[in-house]
């Protein structure tokens, strides 16, 4: 059910929607961060172990 908004509905579903963005914006950027380094953990010990 959505409220009744008014005359402010354009600007708090975008503010909504901007935030949303971020949000995920900043998932991917950590998700990739982490694989990044995962992987380069995984080389320092290939090399100390090899």
């Amino acid at each position: 059910m959505m409220p009744d908004l008014g005359k402010y509905a354009f600007a708090v579903l975008s503010s909504y929607g901007v935030s949303l963005f971020l949000i995920l914006g900043l998932l991917w950027m950590s998700v990739r961060a982490g694989r990044k380094a995962r992987a380069e953990l995984q080389n320092v010990e290939a090399r100390k172990n090899g």
